[in-house]
C-alpha cells in the first residue's frame, strides 16, 4: 500500500520493481496488486517510507 500523504512521486520504487507493478499516477506511486510479488524492494528504496507491503 502507498501512503499518498507521504509519497513524493520520486519514482525510485518504480525503477526497482522487478515485475513492473508500480507506476506513477497523478504524481503518486500506485501498486498493481495483481502484479506485485511482495518482494519488499520498493519499501527499502522509498526515501519517505511511504510504502508498506502487506503479506
Amino acid at each position: 500500500m502507498v501512503d499518498k500523504e507521504k509519497c513524493i512521486g520520486c519514482g525510485a520504487c518504480e525503477g526497482v520493481c522487478p515485475v513492473g507493478a508500480i507506476t506513477i499516477v497523478d504524481g503518486k506511486s500506485q501498486i498493481d496488486k495483481e502484479k506485485c510479488i511482495k518482494c519488499h524492494t520498493c519499501e527499502g528504496i522509498c526515501p519517505v517510507e511511504a510504502i508498506k507491503i502487506e503479506d
